[in-house]
C-alpha cells in the first residue's frame, strides 16, 4: 500500500521491541529513538529521556499557557511473540492481509500510539494551531508492569503537567463500535513454588509414601475457586461494591454479550459467577486465574518421576475499592492454610497495579464521547474492561488528573496472542479521532488547581 502514514506504522511494527526479555534491550533503544525521530519530523520538540529501565521517549507541540495541555500516553514495548509456530507470517515481518497488518504490537500498543501522533502531527505539519498543548509519553515497560514509570513521573512532575490525559490501550466493545471505557480492573501477581524431596525420585519406588509436589500444586489451585468459580479466599469480596442499576443497564446494552463472548472466547459454553452476565464478570466482578503451571516431566513419551517441586503463577483481577496489597496478603495467608503436609510453599509476590474507575459524564467525558461520536457517527458504548493499564492511577496520584480511555482496538485483534492485529480502518479512524478529542477537550473550560 502506497501511504506514508501506513508504512511508518510497518515500519514501527519491524522493531522486535519485547521488554521482558534483555537480548531486545538494543532493539528497545532503536525503537525509541525511531519514534524521537518521527515525532521530531512531524513539528514535535522530542527526546528520549531515561527512566532507570528501558527509556522513554516524551514530545511537546508548540506551547501556549493559555491553553488547556492533553498528556496522551503510550507504550512502544510490545509481548513476546511465542508460540512462534502459530503466527501465519512473522510477528515482526508486518503482513496486510484482508485489510488488517498483522504483527506482534499492531494493537498493542504500536497501531493506537501512532495513529495519534500522525494525527496531532498532521495538524502541526500543515502549519495549523493546535486547539490545546499536546504532550506524548511513551514508555517502553508497559508490558513488564512501569515499575520505572512512577519515580519517572515524580522526576519530570511539573515538565509533564497537564489538565487530561488520553489513552488508546483499550478494546471496542464491537468491530468499529466507538467505545469509551470508563474502568478497568486492577492487577496482582504472584507465584507460589511447593518443593518436596530434595532430587526428582522414582514414582514406583517412593509412590504413595512421599507427597508428590506436582499434586500438591493441583490441590492448592483446587482450593481457590467454588465449582461456580466464585473466589474462595477469605476476604476476598470484602470491599467489592455491588453494581448500581445504571451500570448494569449500560453493560447489558453493549453490543456485545454471552453469546459474542463465547465465540471470541472459541469455548462451546461460557463459565462464572452465578447472577452476572459475561460483560459483568470481566468487568466488574474481581478473579484469581492461573496463568501457568509447571513442574516434572515435560518432554516426550514417559518419564516415571516424582518430581522434587513445581510451581504456579496467578493473577487476581481486582475491582474498584480492591487494595493489591491486601489482595495479595489474603491468596498468601489463604495457600498457606491449605498447603498439604509433606511440602514446602513459597509465595513470591509480583507486579501490581490498583483498579480505575473515571466519572463518564464529566466535562472531560462528554468531550470524549463527542469525539468519538464525531468519527464513528454513532453514541458510543460506555463500557468497563476487564483488563489492566496500572499506571493510571499512577498518572492520577502524581499527575492529579483523570485519564479518557478512547478505544481503536477490535475485540479479535488477538493482543498478546499469535496473529495479533489491527485493521487500517481503526488506524484510519484513530488518525482523525485524535484531531478529533483534541478539537473537543479544547472547548472545555480549564479547571482550577486542587
Amino acid at each position: 500500500m502506497n501511504d506514508s502514514r501506513v508504512n511508518d506504522l510497518l515500519a514501527f511494527l519491524r522493531f522486535p521491541s519485547v521488554s521482558t526479555q534483555t537480548d531486545h534491550a538494543a532493539d528497545m533503544r532503536a525503537c525509541a529513538a525511531w519514534l524521537e525521530a518521527k515525532l521530531s519530523s512531524l513539528g514535535f520538540t522530542a527526546e528520549v529521556r531515561e527512566t532507570g529501565g528501558h527509556p522513554a521517549v516524551v514530545a511537546k507541540s508548540p506551547y501556549d499557557p493559555a491553553k488547556r495541555t492533553v498528556l496522551i500516553y503510550g507504550h512502544y514495548d510490545v509481548q513476546p511473540p511465542d508460540p512462534l509456530d502459530e503466527w501465519e507470517t512473522p510477528p515482526f515481518e508486518p503482513t496486510i492481509r484482508d485489510g488488517r497488518i498483522y504483527a506482534r504490537g499492531s494493537t498493542d500498543n504500536k497501531g493506537q500510539i501512532l495513529a495519534h501522533i500522525l494525527g496531532v502531527g498532521e495538524l502541526l505539519s500543515r502549519g495549523e494551531t493546535l486547539p490545546v498543548n499536546v504532550t506524548f509519553l511513551v514508555e517502553g515497560e508497559e508490558e513488564t508492569g512501569s515499575d520505572n514509570l512512577a519515580p519517572f513521573l515524580e522526576r519530570y512532575r511539573e515538565n509533564l503537567a497537564c489538565d487530561v490525559i488520553v489513552i488508546s490501550d483499550t478494546g471496542m466493545a464491537a468491530h468499529n463500535y466507538p467505545t469509551l471505557t470508563y474502568a478497568l480492573r486492577g492487577i496482582a501477581a504472584l507465584e507460589f513454588r511447593v518443593s518436596g524431596p530434595s532430587q526428582d525420585l522414582h514414582s514406583g519406588v517412593f509412590g504413595g509414601a512421599v507427597m508428590n509436589p506436582a499434586t500438591a500444586v493441583a490441590r492448592l489451585i483446587a482450593t481457590l475457586h467454588d465449582q461456580d468459580g466464585r473466589v474462595l479466599v477469605e476476604g476476598f469480596y470484602d470491599k467489592v461494591r455491588p453494581l448500581p442499576e445504571w451500570e448494569r443497564e449500560a453493560l447489558a446494552s453493549l453490543p456485545v454479550g454471552d453469546e459474542s463472548i463465547r465465540t471470541l472466547a472459541g469455548v462451546d459454553q461460557l463459565f462464572g459467577e452465578k447472577g452476572y452476565s459475561a460483560m459483568e464478570q470481566i468487568g466488574a466482578r474481581p478473579t484469581v486465574e492461573v496463568n501457568g503451571i509447571g513442574g516434572g516431566y515435560q518432554g516426550e513419551g514417559t518419564k516415571t518421576v516424582l518430581p522434587k517441586g513445581a510451581f504456579a503463577k496467578l493473577t487476581c483481577r481486582l475491582v474498584s475499592d480492591q487494595v493489591p496489597d491486601e489482595i495479595l496478603h489474603l491468596v498468601e495467608a489463604h495457600l498457606h492454610k491449605h498447603c498439604p503436609p509433606g511440602v514446602r510453599l513459597e509465595v513470591t509476590c509480583g507486579h501490581s497495579g490498583e483498579p480505575y474507575y473515571t466519572d463518564p459524564t464529566s466535562p472531560d467525558g462528554m468531550a470524549a464521547r463527542r469525539a468519538l461520536k464525531e468519527v464513528f457517527e454513532i453514541e458510543p458504548a460506555l463500557m468497563r474492561e476487564g483488563g489492566s493499564i496500572p499506571i493510571l492511577t499512577s498518572f492520577k496520584k502524581i499527575l492529579g488528573k483523570d485519564t479518557l480511555l478512547l478505544a481503536l482496538a477490535s475485540p479479535d485483534c488477538h493482543a498478546h496472542s499469535p496473529n495479533e492485529n489491527f485493521p487500517l480502518e481503526n488506524f484510519f479512524n484513530g488518525i482523525r479521532l485524535s484531531q478529533a478529542v483534541i478539537r473537543e477537550l479544547g472547548t472545555v473550560s480549564r479547571q482550577p488547581a486542587a
